[in-house]
């Protein structure tokens, strides 16, 4: 049976990304998707991205972190580069660069109902027409209905708990030391590079599958306990 793998933010874990890629040994006919922000914080982006080029097939949707890189790279407007962007930058190759061109908005699994953003949707909105300003970087929705990230809007809601499929929406960007269960969506960043886990969702089987971190390679405090 074809078997489709949804790998959550790699952020950089080379090595856990072969952990993970060992334990759910895609087969010839099973496809791998990345919900985004394959690169910064952890050790080894250019190795994350090398590994992504490598797998058949392999698709992935934009995260906020390689956004942000591709507008450098247009505008070479350093203002919004973080620390990490810097590092990053230095180290990726034109085929990294060309392999970060190739990733999507969005991706549709029809034939399970679902579909891969990298971090969310607004809850009120057509999901098909909703900009990637919005699902690529959304984690609370404001008494308005507008997209905001947590840190900028305290009292918000979370998305997900809002969200009422279909479609079932597999996602990342916001870090749970657990996979963040909803009826109709699953958060999968487990927080690999703060010393968390990496995780895929699995379909049709709709399972989980992480490995543990080698270590943290980066500090977080207070990120989410939330399952």
């Amino acid at each position: 049976m074809e078997r489709t793998f949804v790998i959550g933010d790699v952020h950089g874990c080379a090595a856990e990304l072969e952990d993970l890629l060992a334990v759910l040994n895609p087969g010839r006919d099973d496809r791998v998707i990345f919900v985004g922000d394959l690169v910064n914080r952890g050790p080894n982006t250019s190795g994350v991205l090398r590994i992504a080029r490598s797998i058949p097939g392999a698709r992935a949707v934009l995260g906020n972190h390689e956004l942000r890189l591709l507008e450098y790279r247009r505008t070479k407007d350093e203002s919004r580069l973080k620390p990490y962007d810097r590092e990053t930058l230095s180290v990726l190759t034109e085929e990294d660069w060309k392999y970060l061109h190739t990733m999507e908005e969005r991706i549709e699994l029809p034939e399970h109902r679902a579909l891969v953003v990298h971090a969310g949707l607004l809850p009120d909105r057509p999901w098909r027409t909703q900009p990637l300003r919005v699902i690529s970087r959304i984690q609370v929705v404001d008494s308005n209905g507008e997209a905001w990230k947590r840190s900028e809007c305290r009292d918000g809601t979370f998305w997900a708990d809002l969200w009422e499929g279909p479609p079932f929406v597999v996602y990342g960007h916001t870090p749970t030391r657990f996979p963040r269960h909803s009826r109709w969506a699953v958060g999968i960043d487990t927080g690999v590079a703060y010393g968390g886990e990496l995780t895929a969702f699995v379909f049709p089987e709709r399972k989980l599958v992480s490995v543990p971190a080698r270590r943290a390679y980066v500090k977080k405090n207070g990120w989410s306990t939330a399952g």
